[in-house]
């Protein structure tokens, strides 16, 4: 099923949760998906538990910026992480290590 939605692909991240993927792992990691259809999210990494939530976190550990497209490109597996951030379509601040293990964890 390919994503058509940004916030469905949010929605969808806590039924797809690898915990044994995350474990030894508390930190934040931030989205900012620009454009029509996007938004702020964060994901909240603690204890192997996850928490989504809509909107900004004060003390992220890793921020990642894209737009709309490239997060459904990303989520559709039409584009690699690496691709998109040698491309300039992504771009990360903070612990880019983190960033890279996200998809490991959320296997949309």
């Amino acid at each position: 099923m390919a994503y058509t939605n940004v916030k469905e692909t949010f929605d969808k991240m806590p039924t797809v949760f690898d915990a044994t993927k995350a474990q030894g792992i508390n930190a934040v990691v931030q989205y900012v998906i620009d454009g029509v259809g996007g938004g702020n999210w964060f994901i909240e990494l603690k204890g192997g538990n996850c928490r989504i939530e809509e909107g900004t976190h004060d003390s992220p550990k890793v921020t990642i910026t894209m737009n709309a497209g490239t997060w459904l490109a990303l989520v559709n597996q039409e584009i690699s992480g690496m691709q998109a951030f040698m491309g300039g379509k992504l771009k990360a601040t903070g612990d880019t290590m983190l960033a890279q293990k996200i998809p490991l964890i959320f296997p949309l």
